[in-house]
């Protein structure tokens, strides 16, 4: 009966734990996971819609097995995690963690990976916590703004609209090497705020 394997990255460039993808499909090689067989999504744990992996769940049938680096690529929540397993093993699909061993339904198996979601689930609401608690600590902070912080500061910005009083926007822009665009969105924000229009 075939081996499939899932892996699972938050982000694309994940790599710590040991959770990188090239670090995920390692060891489901190793495992003896046909290359073809190896299901991959780059979602977050919290989000439902991993097509990957549900694609992957309506292919395994009985006798079938589906082996995952560790039981947290499967969900960061305890209850859902939970309800993927038991249904899988109900099906009769054999599920091989490699970092725990095989699955059962016997009361120890229950127990372990009842407290592995658990631990999982934690770590990831901790982990929202302390980005909540960072971003707000960074609000009190003068001239906070959400989102990336911007390419060009104003003296730049101050330089390049000045300089358009004496060279056309191409000369501009390969002076100063800002875009046309970053330009004319600033002359068009310096002018609302002027009240011009």
């Amino acid at each position: 009966m075939p081996k499939y394997g899932y892996a699972r990255v938050s982000t694309v460039g994940q790599s710590k734990h040991g959770n990188s993808l090239e670090h995920q499909v390692n060891l489901l090689l190793a495992e003896g996971v046909d290359q073809s067989l190896i299901f991959i999504d780059n979602f977050t744990g919290s989000k439902m819609d991993r097509p990957q992996f549900s694609k992957l769940l309506q292919i395994l049938k009985a006798g079938d097995t589906l082996v995952v680096t560790k039981l947290d690529r499967f969900a960061r929540s305890t209850i859902e995690g939970e309800k993927i397993v038991k249904s899988l093993l109900e099906r009769g699909v054999r599920i091989h963690i490699l970092n725990m061993g095989i699955l059962d339904n016997t009361p120890t198996s229950i127990l372990i990976r009842t407290i592995f979601f658990a631990f999982a689930e934690f770590e990831r609401n901790m982990i929202i916590e302390r980005t909540a608690e960072g971003k707000a600590i960074a609000k009190q902070k003068s001239g906070f703004r959400e989102g990336r912080p911007p390419k060009f500061t104003k003296l730049q910005l101050d330089h390049a609209i000045g300089l358009l009083q004496t060279h056309n926007m191409r000369e501009v822009v390969n002076i100063t090497r800002i875009s046309e665009s970053t330009i004319k969105r600033e002359l068009q924000k310096r002018r609302r705020q002027n009240g011009q229009f």
